[in-house]
């Protein structure tokens, strides 16, 4: 277990940059003293927010760039004006160099993907990375993922992210046999697209060591709880993290709304109050905020680009507890099992038909 956790952060990135990302990890360093902070950034933007956050400052290095990848920038763009110099691909660096543990952005999620693939290589037998969520259920937490928004996955790619996603919740949750279900129109095997069923068959039929295959899971099982992982490909996983955090917030505005409405609503709440409190803590998006890029050879998390510092400081601690309880190490450990038990089990079924 290391002695310190170093983690580089993208100050630039998100719809706020230092003003809402720096304030993020000085929430973070009250939870977890142990952290160095690497910043990259403009320190014309940098510098006044830290004389703000003394205790941030003593525990930060400012590393200068006039760089940053834009919000709406193509990941072909930001490769080609960003590389070597931006602040996002100067914290994914940090990680290949040695010099910090895991990077941290909020910035452009296709941008900072084809950095940290192009900077950072991918682990033996993964094509691209996949962005994995912890989800808030009625059980406790699921793993999600992709939730990157790429769009388009053959079945192979479906299974791998099945043994990622397998294998982080096998660390994370002390599981040991996760069970994983493929997001699908319906839990018949006849629905869905070629890839979703053929992907479902490999699983079905294969032997995996270290998860079991529940079957296909619709979207309410999500928080329901059924598997504690749900696989589906990134374009409808990312829009399944969006309506959930847009349902979220729509829940808690009905319930403000109702509790001030009149003056019986408002006793009631009083009475209530630590109910409405623990309420709110669970359906609160930022609290689950910070997704990480499995596949990579180092720690790379995903910070919601509009996030604001309560939740820029969860995403942080994802990247926190994955280098303090080394995680990557343990999660690939498990994976490179399953994903050889997912090619066996192609091969077999190519060399059957």
């Amino acid at each position: 277990m290391p002695d310190k956790v170093r983690i580089a952060l993208d100050a630039m990135g998100g719809d706020h940059g230092a003003a809402v990302i720096l304030p993020g990890a000085d929430i973070s360093l009250t939870r977890h003293p142990d952290i160095e902070y690497l910043l990259f950034g403009n320190r014309a933007a940098i510098d006044p927010v830290l004389e703000k956050l003394p205790r941030l400052k003593a525990k930060s290095k400012v590393v200068h760039t006039e760089v940053a990848i834009r919000m709406d920038d193509k990941p072909s763009q930001a490769l080609r004006y960003g590389r070597w110099k931006s602040s996002m691909w100067l914290a994914i660096d940090a990680v290949k160099k040695g010099e910090a543990d895991v990077a941290v952005s909020a910035g452009n999620t296709g941008a900072l993907m084809a950095m940290a693939r192009f900077n950072l290589k991918m682990k033996e037998g993964i094509e691209r990375p996949a962005i994995a969520a912890l989800w808030p259920t009625l059980k406790g937490e699921s793993v999600v993922l992709d939730v990157g928004a790429a769009i388009g996955a053959d079945e192979m790619h479906l299974v791998n992210l099945a043994a990622m996603g397998g294998a982080m919740a096998r660390v994370l949750f002390d599981i040991d046999r996760p069970t994983v279900g493929l997001l699908n129109i319906g839990v018949e095997e006849v629905k869905g697209l070629e890839q979703v069923r053929e992907a479902g068959r490999i699983l079905r039929e294969g032997q995996f060591p270290h998860f079991d295959y529940h079957g296909f899971v619709e979207g309410d099982d999500i928080g329901k709880g059924v598997v504690d992982v749900v696989v589906t490909e990134g374009f409808a996983g990312n829009i399944a993290l969006k309506t959930a955090e847009g349902t979220a917030h729509q829940l808690a505005s009905y319930l403000r709304a109702a509790m001030s409405r009149t003056w019986a609503a408002r006793l009631g709440y009083l009475f209530a109050r630590q109910a409405f409190r623990t309420l709110r803590e669970k359906m609160d998006p930022r609290k689950s905020n910070g997704g990480v890029f499995l596949g990579l050879n180092g720690v790379v998390i995903k910070s919601h680009g509009g996030s604001d510092a309560e939740g820029t400081a969860a995403a942080i601690d994802m990247g926190y507890d994955m280098v303090r309880y080394e995680l990557l190490a343990k999660i690939g450990e498990s994976m490179a099992r399953d994903l050889k038990a997912g090619s066996s089990a192609r091969l077999a079924s190519g060399a059957g038909s």
